[in-house]
């Protein structure tokens, strides 16, 4: 019996989740998987290369990892916001937005790890990068 009750907690905390997002649809679950390799790359730049740019040494640290943690989870906050305000204005592009700019966002940073590796990036990929950065700044 425990195990039937522990699928059932699963499975609706999952629903709720799933509908406070608009639905688990491609966009979302892109988003997901990016910032999963995104982070997996950012701890593999630290951990095996230790040239990341999030610690004085380059290397592994819990408060950079964290930190990254806490991002990806503001990121979904900020999908959730979008979404609601869509629901709100009766609209059905802010939540898409939100999600492509971040997935462009993640797509970015997991091609600038690749570069931190030593795995050769196109030209024209590393410069739209600089031009980012740049207006990030």
């Amino acid at each position: 019996m425990k195990k039937e009750v522990l699928i059932t907690i699963i499975g609706t905390v999952g629903s709720l989740i799933s509908t406070a997002f608009g639905g688990f649809d491609v966009g979302l679950q892109t988003l997901m998987i990016f910032m999963a390799i995104d982070y997996i790359t950012g701890l593999l730049v630290a951990g095996a290369f230790h040239k990341s740019g999030k610690s004085e040494t380059g290397c592994l640290e819990s408060r950079a990892g964290f930190k990254g943690l806490c991002r990806k989870g503001l990121i979904l906050l900020v999908v959730l916001v979008a979404f609601r305000l869509d629901l709100l204005m009766g609209t059905v592009f802010l939540r898409d937005a939100a999600i492509i700019a971040f997935v462009c966002n993640e797509a970015l940073s997991i091609i600038e790890n690749a570069g931190l590796m030593g795995i050769p990036v196109p030209e024209r990929i590393t410069d739209a990068i600089e031009v980012l950065n740049k207006k990030g700044e």
